[in-house]
């Protein structure tokens, strides 16, 4: 089984901050994670917006939140009422009391677009699917979550066919009922098309006109449709390395499908036979170890990928506190780097360098540069 990490994340920030969001696709955990932290609580209240039940005490929201100022209030699929974040800062200004509301979103607060009423208000915590170091104590226990992604249903399903279906049914849902009631008026078979389409070029670097000839729509529209898989959570948009080096660097963004099992579902991926030989599924590996990386480093580290005309090249820079760190995934037990990685780690002058491959222990491969196993890398990046 599992255990899901944010919960300690989760009781400081509601330790500091009078209302907290935590942020994340549909079935991730969310409400499971809330629903632990309102047990703890006395007298704690848990709507679910997506109820018309519930809904309904909010009817006059004004009289119904102050009158329970002295308990935890939680909002699951806060996006349903998204005119009520004005109430809600009323609210948190006439008492700023630590931990009165646990807001549950499916979709980036950029797509909601309450940022701006509840800044200084509000923190956010995003919630991936399962990591590493929620399912992995041994080095076998890396590939089943790297074939079936982190969404629990699909990782603890009794079989690889019932975890491909359950994530059939999720992109089915995602499309046709998730995008939908977030606003985005794009109809459903365009935007699966757009999906998989993206699917296809994970790990490349995006370029809309193509995209835009394929689906004939314009360049704006398929900039559009990639904003909302990105403010959905279900798509990563990866830009390069601002760097003023005096060399011909790359300007386009990288795309990835945030979850590898979503991912394989996307391409007609079923199991870890039908990855082993797929033409994806080194691109596939680099998606899962960024996206591994990413989940763990404080919220608003900058992270980018670097790539020069001339080939040097790293799938992943991170910025914090200072220190710059270069990262290259490699599918192979046996990890050798090219000279572009060895160049491109002199041009961004980074202080470490780590190439992620699936190996059970890593080892040195030159000054300040180790192979890592996925396994270290929770332990590589709490050190950072």
């Amino acid at each position: 089984m599992y255990k899901r990490l944010p919960a300690s994340n989760l009781d400081r920030a509601l330790a500091r901050s009078p209302a907290v969001a935590i942020l994340g696709p549909r079935q991730v955990g969310k409400t499971t994670l809330a629903r632990e932290a309102a047990a703890i609580r006395t007298g704690s209240v848990f709507l679910d917006l997506e109820t018309a039940a519930d809904l309904a005490k909010l009817t006059d929201p004004a009289r119904y939140l102050s009158s329970r100022r002295d308990r935890l209030v939680v909002l699951d699929e806060v996006q349903n009422a998204p005119g009520l974040f004005s109430e809600l800062r009323a609210e948190i200004d006439a008492d700023r009391r630590p931990g009165r509301f646990l807001l549950l979103g499916s979709a980036s607060f950029r797509l909601l677009r309450p940022t701006q009423t509840l800044a200084g208000r509000l923190e956010m915590i995003d919630m991936a699917p399962l990591l590493l170091p929620e399912v992995a104590r041994r080095f076998e226990d890396i590939e089943p979550l790297w074939v079936r992604g982190g969404f629990p249903p699909s990782y603890v399903a009794a079989s690889d066919e019932n975890s491909w279906q359950w994530r059939q049914g999720f992109a089915r849902h995602f499309l046709n009922v998730d995008l939908p009631a977030l606003g985005v008026a794009v109809d459903p078979p365009s935007m699966g098309r757009f999906w998989r389409m993206l699917a296809h070029l994970h790990g490349q670097l995006l370029n809309a006109s193509a995209l835009s000839r394929s689906l004939g729509v314009s360049s704006p529209t398929i900039s559009r449709w990639l904003d909302h898989l990105v403010d959905a959570l279900v798509v990563r948009r990866l830009e390069p390395w601002p760097a003023n080096l005096g060399k011909r660097l790359v300007k386009s963004p990288k795309v990835y499908v945030r979850d590898a099992g979503m991912l394989h579902a996307l391409l007609g991926i079923r199991d870890a036979e039908a990855l082993a030989g797929h033409p994806s599924a080194g691109a596939s590996w680099e998606g899962f170890v960024i996206e591994q990386i990413c989940a763990r480093l404080p919220s608003g580290v900058p992270v980018a990928f670097y790539r020069t005309a001339a080939g040097a090249e790293l799938d992943l820079v991170i910025e914090l506190e200072g220190r710059l760190i270069g990262i290259e995934a490699k599918l192979s037990s046996a990890p050798k780097v090219t000279r572009g990685f060895w160049q491109a780690c002199e041009d961004v002058g980074v202080h470490e360098a780590w190439v992620v491959a699936p190996v059970r222990e890593g080892w040195p491969i030159g000054d300040r540069t180790q192979v890592i196993s996925p396994l270290e890398l929770t332990a590589a990046v709490l050190r950072l």
